[in-house]
């Protein structure tokens, strides 16, 4: 057997000469320029499930912060999944009406009680969870706990620690345009305490007078506190309604903040949710004088009863023409006056030529009658409506 030859050697074991390596050298160099620009191509078109890094107009688009519209009330995205423990103000119109002459009324009181120019203005009507509230409410301050003694509930109000000093320099003789001293991280005075006590009071006094055209109230101070914890009337997760009032002096002032539960009113909700025009809170004389009118005037039947006698059923079916049913009555005994089932009063029977005539010498029996029963109507009216 012959020996193989160089080329055949070279051959079976893959070898090329220098030439065939150049050019298998530039093949594979072809081949990796051709691939880089596939994946060049691929990072321009970006198709759909690559892996790429998102820009801040996106990010903040999914996270729902538009910059130029920070103040909307629009939210989307996890904005709106963060502040879902936010509650819907449910729009109370009578309770608008209340706080509004509340304002009025405050602003006339303190003026009285402070000797000077006093400004109330309402800052607006909002819908808190009551722990939020809580934990937003600036230190140090004074959260009075009130209790609405007919609506069984209480409710917070809560004095700003501006405020406190404000009206502390005006009740004590402090100079106008002056700055107001406020001395941090202590305690209220006992003189500061009653101070602020007395405006509390004044300002109550004004709560009960702007609900007492829609219903009787009677708002007690229970206790006052500095520290919110132990201020909690209501648990954290309950809806409230805050209502912010601004009271400026000049040039010093402060907040006050009144805090209802739902729970507080809700004994007065059905007449929070009525709408009235003007100063007519819930009565309208026209109405009432038309349906006095009318009633006045209306027919009804009156019946003179003589007697009742309770008889069996057995009796009654056996008897025929000519039978006599006596009563034991006489000419003297009292005539029974009713309408349909209600009694009214008692007579005397007479006559007058030949009719027969009834005079009444009792007195009127008014029906037992109870708000109650025309508060049951309105209810079934509602329901079949």
């Amino acid at each position: 057997m012959a020996d193989p030859t160089e080329e055949e050697i070279m051959k079976e074991f893959g070898i090329t000469p220098e030439g065939d390596a150049k050019e298998s050298g530039d093949a594979d160099t072809a081949m990796a320029e051709e691939w880089a620009a596939m994946i060049d191509g691929d990072e321009e078109e970006e198709e759909p499930g690559s892996d790429r890094i998102l820009n801040q107009d996106e990010i903040d688009n999914l996270l729902g912060f538009d910059p130029d519209e920070a103040l909307g009330n629009d939210l989307t995205g996890v904005q709106a999944l963060i502040n879902s423990a936010l509650v819907s103000y449910e729009r109370l119109p009578m309770l608008e009406i209340v706080f509004d002459r509340l304002v009025r009324l405050a602003t006339t009181s303190l003026r009285n009680f402070t000797s000077d120019n006093v400004e109330v203005s309402l800052d607006g009507i909002s819908s808190v969870r009551f722990g939020d509230y809580l934990n937003s409410i600036p230190l140090p301050a004074i959260l009075t706990v009130i209790k609405a003694e007919e609506w069984d509930n209480f409710g917070l109000m809560t004095v700003d620690s501006g405020l406190i000093y404000s009206i502390i320099d005006v009740l004590l003789g402090g100079r106008r345009g002056s700055s107001t001293i406020r001395v941090e991280g202590r305690p209220y005075t006992t003189i500061e305490m009653a101070l602020a006590r007395r405006m509390i009071d004044v300002i109550l006094r004004d709560c009960e007078r702007a609900f007492e055209p829609l219903t009787p109230v009677t708002f007690k101070v229970e206790r006052l506190e500095t520290n919110p914890r132990f201020a909690a009337i209501s648990r954290p997760a309950n809806a409230a309604i805050l209502i912010e009032l601004r009271i400026d002096m000049e040039d010093r002032g402060g907040k006050i903040e009144i805090l209802l539960p739902y729970a507080t009113i809700e004994p007065i909700r059905g007449q929070l949710l009525q709408m009235f025009m003007g100063e007519k809170f819930g009565r309208d004389p026209i109405w009432e004088g038309h349906l006095a009118t009318e009633i006045f005037a209306a027919d009804t039947e009156v019946h003179a009863v003589l007697h009742e006698w309770q008889m069996p059923l057995s009796k009654i079916m056996t008897l025929g023409v000519g039978d006599t049913v006596m009563f034991e009555r006489s000419p003297s005994d009292p005539v029974s006056l009713r309408c349909g089932d209600i009694r009214l009063t008692e007579g005397q029977m007479g006559h007058i030529g030949r009719n027969i005539s009834v005079r009444a010498d009792g007195r009127l029996y008014p029906p037992r009658v109870s708000m109650a029963v025309f508060e049951a109507m309105d209810e079934q009216a509602e329901r079949s409506q």
